[in-house]
């Protein structure tokens, strides 16, 4: 009788989901050659080609399309029965330290889903600057951190997204030539460091009007007409919007990156990170 290797299968649908043969490489830790002999075996054992190649571009044909979807199934179904024999004996505290505008925008739909998944496992979050999450002092009291890194700084976590730091305000909010008013988080946010830096190679006036190291605070401060401030674009909550006006400077582009030191909980510290790192993608 015949049968499918489901490793054959997870490469086939992570070279749909991230758009290429190299990709799928860099996601599983895999060559573009290996990927292309897992492809390869997959259609000797179908009989049947799933990808036309288009230039140097491989797309995905109606005999891909069709398995795509059956594949997925497959595959959900496999890492079901793994999660079902790893919630029995996984017991205890998962302690997750993350910046307070992604604990805001992020987790509410997350935390629903891992409980489900370990029930049995309680997830301790910290919300603080990414400065402080980092420090020698902070670092080891964490299963899991995740923290903004500036681009040009070497850092040994995994990087999940190279994002762009954003002016935020209210719909329509003008921006005058005669002054800028701010709402920032305290000294050592990074996000406060870059608008700052940046500003002072301009000829605005600027001032700092309100400061909060909450993003419900500065959002209400900024709902309020209290100013504008600078985000990761990954952060900016709904009620706000980016904005875009030749007054102000660029800012350049932030590094979001995940720390996995976990001891205690390795398949479930792994499971968060995934979460994360899939509403982020």
């Amino acid at each position: 009788m015949k049968q499918l290797s489901l490793d054959n299968l997870r490469t086939f649908v992570t070279v749909i989901d991230s758009g290429g043969y190299a990709k799928a490489g860099d996601i599983l830790g895999r060559t573009q050659p290996a990927i292309s002999l897992q492809i390869r075996n997959l259609e000797d054992k179908l009989g049947k080609k799933l990808f036309d190649k288009i230039g140097q571009r491989h797309q995905v044909n109606i005999d891909g399309r069709q398995l795509y979807q059956q594949a997925r199934a497959m595959l959900a179904i496999n890492d079901d029965i793994f999660r079902q024999f790893e919630q029995s004996s996984l017991r205890g505290r998962l302690r997750l330290g993350i910046p307070s505008e992604f604990a805001t925008t992020l987790l509410p739909g997350i935390v629903g889903e891992f409980s489900k998944i370990y029930p049995d496992v309680a997830l301790e979050v910290t919300s603080a600057l990414s400065k402080s999450l980092l420090s020698d002092q902070k670092l080891p009291e964490f299963d899991l951190v995740m923290a903004l890194v500036d681009p040009d700084k070497h850092s040994d976590g995994e990087v999940i997204r190279d994002d762009d730091l954003v002016w935020v305000g209210n719909r329509f909010q003008p921006i005058s030539q005669e002054g800028l008013s701010l709402v920032l988080a305290p000294d050592g946010c990074v996000y406060r460091s870059r608008v700052i830096n940046r500003l002072k190679q301009q000829t605005l006036q600027w001032r700092i009007s309100y400061t909060n190291a909450d993003l419900t605070g500065l959002t209400v401060a900024i709902q309020q007409g209290l100013g504008i401030t600078a985000l990761a674009r990954a952060s900016v909550p709904k009620e706000l919007s980016v904005i875009r006006s030749e007054h102000l400077p660029e800012l350049g582009k932030i590094k979001i990156c995940l720390f996995n030191q976990s001891r205690n909980h390795p398949q479930a510290t792994g499971r968060l990170a995934e979460f994360i790192k899939a509403r982020l993608g």
